[in-house]
């Protein structure tokens, strides 16, 4: 079965850009140019794989539309569509809980590579059964179960994305070693491309804060000032 995708952009040369390249890639295409009616049709259908979604968008905001869109469905995954100049923008998608973003102007080439790496790992992530090196991973009150994609921190239900899991899970599966934004770009989002470390930093913040434990506990994912980030078992 193809892949469906979702193209939520208000300029028209853009979306029609963005379905002819992913067509032509052998996916099925949906574009919606008004933020209302994307609203509601991504909150209400089923069977689409992927978002790409603009941030400015007429009668809804696109930001508006992430946060509703993780709320109800967390597994799917999303990536945002922002200017250049709007860092702040890329920030927010990211807080709101976005998988990863695409600056405009983008080349076709980075987007279906972005694309196919997102989808590639959202199928893994709906496998039924885990590999052999994925079992549960249990470190003291953390329980991470990789076939039902759960997490438990103190018997309670952790409310992560299907990237937040990815990433925790692959961190966790290595305990104690130390990996640059730029390696996790690659392992966790199978890319590697300069100047979109504000992914990785603003999934591992969201992980802490999903994390946060109380006392003098310390985090389950430190810093390593200078070289990147590692998992505290």
């Amino acid at each position: 079965m193809k892949a469906e995708i979702i193209i939520v952009e208000d300029d028209a040369a853009i979306a029609e850009m963005l379905a002819y390249h992913l067509q032509d890639a052998g996916y099925v295409v949906r574009p919606i140019g008004d933020g209302l009616a994307a609203r509601d049709y991504l909150l209400a259908a089923q069977d689409y794989h992927l978002v790409l979604l603009d941030i400015m968008l007429p009668n809804y905001s696109g930001l508006d539309i992430c946060r509703e869109l993780r709320q109800q469905r967390p597994q799917v995954p999303i990536m945002m569509l922002t200017s250049m100049d709007s860092e702040i923008d890329r920030v927010l998608g990211l807080e709101f809980g976005a998988d990863d973003y695409l600056t405009k102007p983008f080349s076709m080439r980075e987007c279906q590579a972005r694309v196919k790496a997102l989808l590639r790992r959202s199928q893994l992530s709906a496998a039924p059964e885990p590999a052999p090196e994925q079992a549960r991973l249990v470190f003291g009150e953390l329980s991470i179960d990789p076939e039902r994609r759960e997490v438990l921190l103190a018997g309670k239900v952790a409310d992560l994305t299907a990237k937040e899991f990815d990433l925790l899970f692959f961190l966790a599966r290595h305990p104690g070693r130390v990996y640059s934004r730029a390696q996790l770009l690659d392992e966790v989002w199978d890319y590697r491309y300069e100047g979109y470390e504000h992914t990785v930093n603003t999934h591992i913040n969201r992980l802490r804060n999903k994390l946060k434990r109380g006392g003098d506990k310390a985090d389950f994912i430190q810093t390593a000032w200078g070289v990147g980030y590692k998992f505290l078992a």
